[in-house]
C-alpha cells in the first residue's frame, strides 16, 4: 500500500528537540515533509505574514532522507505554504508539535502549535497538535512516542469529523505512569496576568508579561483534571466559533 504523506510543522522552530522527535516517529508511518518556523514562534496563535516578505530554504537539520523546509514565517504561514508550494496539494494527514509545555484549556487559542494544525483543519486536512507539560529544552519526549504513533495511525484509519482537529497534550511522566488515553473537553481554566513594570539601562520602562494559571473547573471530564491524573487528554477543537447557543436570544433583540 501507498504510505500516506504526513506534514510536521511546530511553532518552537525546525531544531527543537520537541518536533524531531515527531519526525522520527512519523517517518515510521509515512513519507515525512517538514515545513516549520525558521526560530521559535510560542504564542502566535493563528497570525499570518500580510505585510513582510517570506523565506523557505531547504534544510537538512539531522535526517538526510527528509525533505526540509525552515520558513521565516508563523506556523500557520509554514501550513499554507507547505500546501501551495510544497506539496502542491494535501497531505494524508498534518502534525504538529511536539511543543515544549501545555496546550491545554485556554491555551489553545494562544498556541502556534494548535493554530497550525487549525490551519490544516480548514483546508480538510486531518490535524493533530501535540504537547507535553514539559517547558526545558531537553525535555524527554521518549515516554510519549507509543501513544503519538497509535494516535496518528487511529485518525488516519478513521478520519476526523468534519470541521475538527485534536489537541493532544501528555503529562510529564514515564510511559509505565502513563495510565491511557482520555477524550476529554477543554477545561474552564485561564491565566492571571499581570505586566511586571520594569526600567531598562536608558531609563525606559519596558512591561513584561507575567501570569498565574487558574482551574476554574472542577469537573472530572477535562483536559485539565486529565492531566493531573496522569491520562493523556484528547480534546476535539473546532474552528467554527458560532456560538450557536446565543443566537436564540439574540434573535429577540430589536434590531
Amino acid at each position: 500500500m501507498k504510505k500516506p504523506l504526513v506534514l510536521v510543522t511546530n511553532d518552537d522552530g525546525i531544531t527543537a528537540p520537541g518536533i524531531r522527535t515527531l519526525i522520527s516517529v512519523m517517518k515510521e508511518i509515512g513519507h515525512v515533509i517538514v515545513v516549520a518556523p525558521d526560530s521559535p514562534q510560542s504564542g502566535m496563535g493563528h497570525a499570518i505574514t500580510v505585510n513582510n516578505t517570506l523565506f523557505l530554504e531547504k534544510v537538512t537539520i539531522e535526517e538526510h532522507d527528509i525533505e526540509e523546509y525552515a520558513c521565516s514565517g508563523t506556523p500557520v504561514d509554514c501550513v499554507k505554504i507547505a500546501i501551495d508550494q510544497i506539496i502542491k496539494g494535501k497531505p494524508d494527514i498534518c502534525v504538529s508539535g511536539i511543543n515544549h509545555g501545555y496546550n491545554s484549556a485556554t491555551n489553545v487559542i494562544y498556541s502556534g502549535t494548535m493554530s497550525a494544525a487549525v490551519e490544516a483543519g480548514m483546508s480538510g486536512i486531518p490535524a493533530i497538535g501535540f504537547s507535553l507539560g514539559d517547558f526545558s529544552w531537553n525535555a524527554d519526549f521518549e515516554p510519549i512516542k507509543k501513544f503519538i504513533k497509535q494516535l496518528t495511525l487511529q485518525t488516519l484509519k478513521n478520519g476526523l469529523p468534519d470541521g475538527v482537529v485534536l489537541n493532544v497534550n501528555f503529562p510529564k511522566l514515564e510511559e509505565d505512569q502513563i495510565k491511557g488515553i482520555k477524550i476529554c473537553r477543554q477545561a474552564n481554566a485561564t491565566w492571571v496576568e499581570k505586566f511586571d513594570e520594569r526600567t531598562n539601562p536608558n531609563g525606559k520602562k519596558y512591561y513584561w508579561l507575567t501570569g498565574t494559571f487558574v482551574n476554574h473547573d472542577k469537573g472530572e471530564d477535562t483536559d485539565e483534571w486529565a492531566l493531573e491524573n496522569g491520562y493523556v487528554s484528547v480534546v476535539p477543537v473546532q474552528y467554527d466559533l458560532t456560538a450557536y447557543h446565543a443566537m436564540q436570544q439574540l434573535n429577540t433583540w430589536e434590531i
